[in-house]
C-alpha cells in the first residue's frame, strides 16, 4: 500500500499587538507564565525593533537581523520611519524569520509586535509578514491591547474604536481586542456608564450626547455621530477587560484567543467536551464576568437616580 502524505502539522499563537504604552510585552511575559502553567510549551518572538531588557526569555528576537537605534542612526531615520524600515528589511528578509521559527515547530508561539499604529492600519509589511506567517500553517488570533483608563474620556473611547476598527480590516486575522490594566481603568476620572457598555460597545448614541455636553466637542457633534455611526454598522468591536496579575481575567482573554484561532477544537490537550460544545454554539456569555470585573476595579457609584438624570 502506498503512504500518505503527512499533513503539515498546525501551529497555534497570538500575535500581540496595540498603541506605545499598552502593555503588550508585560502581557506577553504574564501568558507566557500563565501558559506554561497550563502545561502548553510556549516560546516569544520579538519583533519589536525597539524592544530592549526583555523581561522574558526570548525564543527569536529580531535584534539579530536588525534594530532600530542602528537604523535612526544609518539612515538618519526618526523612530516611526526608523520602524517602518524595520519591518520592511523583516518582510524581505522573511526567509531568515522562517528558519528561526522552524527551530520551536512544536510550541505555541507569542509575537510581540512594535507599537506604531500606522503598521496596522496604513502600513503593509506587518499584514504581509502575518500573511506569510498564515501560509507557513501558523493559526493566529491577533490580541489587540489597549489601555482601558480610555474608557473614562469620551471622545478618546471613540478614537480607541475607530483605531481599533480599522486595525481589524486591516491585518486580516481574527481578532480580540483587550482593554488592558483594568486595575487602573479609573486612574483619570470615573466612567460615565456601567464597564458593559464599552466592553461590548453598547448604543454610541449615548455616549455622543455625554461628549456634546462638553463646549470644545460640541461643534463636533455632527462629526461624532457620523463616527459612532459607522462603527456600530460594522458592528465588529468589542472587548475584553484584562488584568495580567488576575488569573480569572487571564483565563478569559485565553477563552477567546483559543476560540478565535481554533485552538480549542484541536487535539494538542485534553479537551473539556462542554466547553468546546459552548466555543461551537457562541454560548459564551460575557456578561457575568463582565459584572466581576466592574465590581472589582470600578468603585460603586454613590448618587442616586435623581442625581444620575441631573447629570445626564
Amino acid at each position: 500500500m502506498s503512504s500518505q502524505p503527512s499533513q503539515p502539522s498546525l501551529h497555534f499563537g497570538q500575535v500581540v499587538i496595540g498603541p506605545p504604552g499598552s502593555g503588550k510585552t508585560t502581557y506577553c511575559r504574564g501568558m507566557q507564565e500563565f501558559l506554561s502553567h497550563l502545561g502548553r510549551k510556549v516560546v516569544v518572538i520579538n519583533l519589536d525593533p525597539a524592544n530592549e531588557g526583555l523581561p522574558y526569555p526570548c525564543a527569536v528576537d529580531i535584534s539579530e537581523l536588525v534594530t532600530l537605534d542602528d537604523v535612526m542612526e544609518g539612515l538618519k531615520l526618526g523612530p516611526n520611519g526608523g520602524l517602518i524600515y524595520c519591518m520592511e528589511y523583516l518582510e524581505t528578509n522573511l526567509d531568515w524569520l522562517e528558519g528561526k521559527l522552524k527551530e520551536h515547530r512544536d510550541a505555541y508561539f507569542l509575537f510581540d509586535c512594535p507599537g506604531q499604529v500606522e503598521l496596522y492600519t496604513h502600513q503593509s509589511s506587518v499584514k504581509k509578514i502575518f500573511a506569510h506567517l498564515s501560509m507557513w500553517n501558523f493559526r493566529l488570533t491577533a490580541v489587540h491591547l489597549v489601555d482601558s483608563h480610555y474608557c473614562a474620556d469620551p471622545a478618546k473611547f471613540i478614537s480607541v474604536l475607530c483605531t481599533s476598527l480599522s486595525t481589524m480590516l486591516h491585518v486580516e486575522l481574527p481578532h480580540v481586542n483587550v482593554l488592558s490594566k483594568m486595575d487602573l481603568i479609573e486612574q483619570y476620572g470615573k466612567l460615565a456608564f456601567n464597564l458593559d457598555f464599552y466592553t461590548e460597545v453598547l448604543d454610541l448614541s449615548y455616549l455622543v450626547e455625554h461628549l456634546a455636553s462638553d463646549p470644545f466637542f460640541k461643534k463636533f457633534h455632527h462629526l461624532n455621530e457620523k463616527l459612532a455611526e459607522v462603527i456600530q454598522d460594522y458592528s465588529l468591536v468589542s472587548f475584553v477587560p484584562l488584568n495580567v496579575q488576575d488569573r480569572e481575567s487571564m483565563t478569559q482573554v485565553l477563552r477567546a484567543v483559543d476560540k478565535a484561532n481554533g485552538y480549542c477544537f484541536g487535539d494538542l490537550e485534553e479537551r473539556n467536551l462542554q466547553a468546546m460544545l459552548s466555543a461551537a454554539v457562541g454560548a459564551d456569555f460575557q456578561f457575568s464576568a463582565t459584572l466581576g470585573v466592574q465590581e472589582r476595579y470600578l468603585k460603586p457609584n454613590q448618587k442616586t437616580v435623581e442625581e444620575e438624570v441631573m447629570d445626564l
